[in-house]
């Protein structure tokens, strides 16, 4: 049977058949247990590993079978891993104390020293345009440079100022960075060459910008906002805000794949967004369990992971306890 070009966009308008082409679907859930809670999860496209924070330990997981590969130790608060491939180095952001960023032999996931940073120590990327790690400390309102060949024990991270407390971050790879200042409801545009904010934009109609991910080709970004919640579209050039969406409770992370933007929410959702005719609308909401507010993509794959575990029924006004030992990793995939 025969559908035309107008019965495929009424049934996309409608929910049924995403404008893109892509459908999106739990397709595995990987039980991986252990202690610990969790943050971010940082993908290993190439090699099918997963990088997950446990507080005070971070495991890397086959993306696979769901096999522990390695267990690094030593952290108090863990956060983010950024990967950088071609020295074999990966950096834990740790949070707790004065705060510390762990570097790591990414084949045998040995320590190899850690970087003195400051407390709140949080969001971390790879910026491989310019080489540079960036990360971004909560509780001080900075922005930590550094070369990724750095000294792993002896090495000093550069700073910058951003007038706010951050939570994450994107960069462009020419010199760019976007950086969520949470407290202030801005983004605040960082001059990677001269370690200056150049411009903060305000993100209404959201508020409290949590997850961030960039459209470089586009020059947009999608920035996942707690209060109100909405996934904003904000664009690099000049800090308009180009458009946004409703989204779930309690985002934690943003994610951009192709033509479709992710916001994954606390409360079980994964909105999947995208543009028609100049104007941005959810394609998609994905029911995942509860709790799977952060997740890592795969791009070359189509496939998403969200960290998440089972919970104990919560008493009213507090959050719900995580069940000993149900740690998992939800796999949401495009068909």
């Amino acid at each position: 049977m025969r559908i035309g070009i107008a019965a495929i966009l009424a049934l996309a308008l409608a929910g049924s058949l995403p404008l893109h082409g892509q459908q999106w679907q739990v397709t595995k859930t990987l039980h991986i247990g252990g202690e610990g809670g969790w943050d971010y999860v940082t993908v290993d496209a190439p090699t099918h590993r997963l990088f997950v924070t446990r507080s005070t330990h971070t495991q890397v997981i086959d993306a696979d079978s769901g096999k522990v590969l390695g267990d690094i130790p030593g952290q108090k608060r863990s956060h983010g891993v950024a990967l950088v491939p071609s020295l074999n180095r990966g950096f834990i952001t740790d949070g707790g104390g004065d705060g510390a960023i762990i570097v790591f032999d990414m084949k045998t996931y040995a320590v190899l020293g850690k970087l003195a940073t400051m407390p709140d120590s949080d969001g971390i990327i790879y910026d491989a345009g310019q080489n540079l790690v960036l990360a971004v400390a909560g509780d001080k309102g900075m922005l930590m440079v550094f070369k990724p060949d750095i000294d792993p024990n002896s090495g000093k991270v550069e700073t910058v100022d951003l007038g706010g407390s951050p939570e994450f971050l994107a960069a462009d790879g020419a010199g760019k960075a976007y950086v969520n200042l949470e407290d202030k409801d801005l983004i605040a545009e960082v001059d990677l060459k001269t370690r200056k904010v150049i411009a903060r934009w305000p993100v209404a109609p959201g508020g409290h910008p949590v997850g961030m991910a960039l459209d470089k080709k586009a020059h947009r970004l999608f920035i996942g906002c707690r209060n109100p919640q909405k996934l904003v579209v904000m664009s690099t050039v000049d800090g308009k805000v180009l458009g946004s969406v409703d989204i779930g409770a309690g985002v934690d992370a943003a994610q951009f794949d192709g033509h479709q933007a992710f916001a994954s929410c606390r409360d079980g959702k994964l909105i999947v967004a995208g543009e028609n005719g100049g104007a941005y609308q959810v394609e998609q909401t994905v029911t995942t369990p509860d709790g799977a507010r952060t997740m890592g993509l795969d791009a070359s794959a189509h496939k998403l992971y969200l960290p998440t575990a089972e919970f104990e029924p919560a008493a009213a006004g507090t959050r719900p306890k995580m069940k000993p030992d149900t740690f998992m990793i939800v796999e949401v995939s495009a068909k």
